[in-house]
């Protein structure tokens, strides 16, 4: 016992919760006895056993699992816990008599995290403990950090970040986007009655219910300035051209009905003065990537084609979404949309043709379909307008979960 004595282990880790499974009761007490001093640790005779204290809550941060039990054996316990989301991620240790390279082989193949062979060596024990839960710790740290990350990136930046490993370069490449930019007219003016903490509140729920319906669209968000919003279709995934042009209005369609909701809202809660939005949508070529510097990088979107699309929201109606004459000729047989005077735009040479979308006519008559339900504990509000068609099925779902819920109340 000298061996663990001098093991470098420090005693503020003694909130680690390790699972030792082996049907031997003496093999339990003897991984016990080398474990207790620096972890608190729970024990299970059988396969079964180990399944039920893997899953309960809170978890085992570690589990030594035996591999030669009666029943269900080790390598069947770890199948089942691989395969358990609720489970998948806890280190397994083999500790077993089975000293073979083959044997070693397996277990690793199966998704061990490590594998010590009986009669075992304290030291080694608290040692590979040790560095799986210390690897453990910094696994869930980093886990951590990706998710708060994840609120300042786009879905599709993130993606490209943190699962597909690219290398972050300043570069940028040529290509046909579809080009949606908004603001609230007259925001300053709307806002100047409301103190700071009821401004921030209304500004960031308009932004969240924009977000959500533009996520729901596939969208990339490029970024939020005040109240304005920068969003484009086709990078860095892409439906085609058209396709991209056609989610992108009807994104904005969706969001100017949800705004309708939100005014009712918003009046209900004392705002004389509700925001009114305005949409200009282009389609064109522009370069998108990361631009920036080698220690700041902003993956965006720049070009004559994203300046026209800003021109083209300053001169909407509030209410209203403006496309240009690129854009509508892709989404014509689609949308409905009434031509506009042309009109003359600061930074741009030519006279633009526009079209002003239809919203109240644009797939309406079939969707035009919205239900708020009121009672002491329960409010319910289903917008069949701004609810996406490939997300009906989840809703459907989600309904039907909370209609389980209330029956099995009584």
């Amino acid at each position: 016992m000298d061996v663990i004595a001098e093991f470098p282990v420090q005693r503020g880790s003694a909130q680690h919760h390790v699972l030792v499974v082996d049907d031997s009761q003496s093999n339990q007490l003897f991984l016990q006895k080398i474990l207790e001093p620096y972890y608190r640790v729970t024990t299970a005779s059988s396969g079964p056993d180990a399944l039920v204290a893997a899953a309960s809550d809170p978890r085992p941060d570690l589990i030594l699992l035996d591999v030669s039990m009666p029943g269900m054996d080790g390598y069947q316990v770890l199948n089942k816990l691989r395969n358990d989301p609720w489970t998948s991620d806890i280190p397994v240790i083999f500790v077993t008599s089975l000293d073979s390279s083959d044997d070693e082989e397996i277990g690793l193949d199966l998704g061990a995290n490590d594998y010590i062979t009986k009669p075992v060596c304290p030291g080694i024990v608290l040692a590979r403990v040790k560095n799986h839960l210390g690897f453990r710790e910094r696994t869930q740290m980093l886990h951590g950090l990706s998710e708060k990350l994840s609120h300042y990136l786009a879905p599709q930046v993130y993606q490209m970040v943190f699962q597909e490993a690219r290398q972050p370069t300043t570069s940028s490449k040529r290509k046909k986007l579809t080009i949606f930019f908004s603001d609230i007219k007259d925001f300053t003016q709307t806002t100047e009655e409301l103190q700071p903490e009821d401004l921030t509140s209304l500004l960031n729920n308009y932004l969240d219910e924009m977000s959500k319906i533009a996520f729901d669209f596939g969208a990339t968000i490029d970024k939020f300035v005040g109240d304005a919003i920068l969003i484009f279709f086709g990078d860095p995934e892409s439906l085609g051209v058209a396709e991209d042009a056609l989610r992108c209005v009807q994104m904005a369609i969706a969001m100017q009905r949800r705004m309708v909701v939100l005014r009712e809202n918003w009046r209900e809660k004392g705002i004389v003065k509700p925001l009114r939005m305005r949409i200009g949508i282009n389609t064109g070529y522009c370069n998108v990537g990361n631009f920036g510097s080698a220690h700041r990088i902003d993956y965006t979107v720049i070009g004559l084609e994203v300046n026209l699309a800003a021109r083209l929201e300053q001169v909407c109606d509030p209410d209203g979404i403006l496309l240009s004459s690129e854009t509508y000729s892709l989404v014509q047989n689609k949308i409905q949309a009434v031509e506009q005077p042309p009109v003359s735009l600061k930074g741009v040479r030519r006279e633009v043709r526009t079209f002003a979308v239809n919203i109240d006519t644009e797939e309406h008559d079939s969707r035009h379909q919205q239900f708020q339900k009121s009672r002491p504990g329960l409010k319910a509000d289903l917008d069949l307008e701004t609810l996406p068609r490939t997300l009906h099925q989840a809703a459907i779902e989600d309904l039907q979960d909370l209609i389980n819920r209330i029956r099995e109340l009584g």
